[in-house]
């Protein structure tokens, strides 16, 4: 894998850490060239530094994805900076953990799919002529509830399945240009996106309810989604879990319905 990620220039989003920052430790260590976006300027130019240490040539651009203009400069920016684009790693994402008949307003949902479905459109958008020319990869870090609802994730799992959608489509139209996109969908991954899932009043939880034992840790979710890419994969379910419950789903949908609820019901009471 070394081979193909030297000198590839790489944007990630999301990369100050959990998932994102792995991803570029990762490559970078690689000999990858990095642009790296995300909301903390601090944690950013921490990441930043780390991944030159790593070997790789890195450059920090704050962004917060559910603006276009901030996804626009940082395309511009690795473009400017690299004289190419070879790789966009979708990453950035906001979560939630409350039943939707609690949540104080339906406008806080708003926000979920401003950043992990926008945030997706606008990020490929402005880097596509430059993937067109290098024939280069998109990667979207989705979730398992980008592929079936999961109580207490509504609002989550709409923008997951609504980028699945956009990266599917996607997919399709640039066949013929050779551009590949993958599609990845962790399971339960022990990063910060977690602490910071809304509650019902729109405010971080500090610690969303989970099964701590059973988390994907970062590092290995990082790794296999590298591969994937590096195959040009169309799509990667992470869990043997996640890929018997997609064969439940079409055999016995109620039946999916029915552990889904009373696996949330558990990891709530934890």
């Amino acid at each position: 894998m070394a081979e193909i990620w030297k000198e590839n220039v790489a944007v990630i989003t999301g990369a100050s850490s959990g998932i994102g920052l792995e991803l570029a430790r990762r490559l970078a260590a690689e000999g990858a060239w990095l642009a790296l976006g995300a909301r903390s300027a601090e944690a950013l130019e921490t990441a930043t530094e780390e991944c030159r240490g790593l070997g790789g040539r890195c450059i920090a651009v704050r962004t917060d994805v559910a603006l276009q203009s901030d996804c626009r400069e940082l395309i511009d920016r690795a473009a400017a900076e690299y004289g190419r684009i070879d790789t966009l790693i979708c990453n950035a994402g906001a979560s939630m953990w409350t039943r939707f008949d609690e949540l104080a307003d339906p406008e806080l949902l708003a926000p979920l799919m401003q950043v992990n479905y926008m945030g997706s459109v606008y990020c490929a958008f402005h880097a596509l002529p430059h993937l067109k020319r290098t024939r280069g990869r998109i990667v979207g870090v989705s979730s398992l509830t980008g592929k079936y609802g999961v109580p207490t994730r509504s609002g989550y799992s709409a923008s997951k399945h609504a980028m699945a959608g956009f990266f599917d489509s996607l997919r399709v139209e640039l066949m013929e240009c050779g551009v590949t996109v993958t599609m990845v969908y962790p399971g339960f991954v022990d990063t910060p996106i977690r602490e910071r899932a809304i509650g019902p009043d729109g405010k971080p939880l500090t610690r969303a309810p989970a099964y701590e034992s059973s988390a994907m840790s970062a590092d290995e979710c990082a790794r296999l989604t590298l591969d994937a890419a590096a195959r040009r994969r169309r799509e990667l379910v992470m869990t043997t879990h996640g890929r018997l419950g997609l064969w439940l789903k079409l055999l016995a949908p109620g039946l999916v319905d029915r552990i889904s609820l009373r696996t949330m019901n558990r990891a709530a009471k934890r």
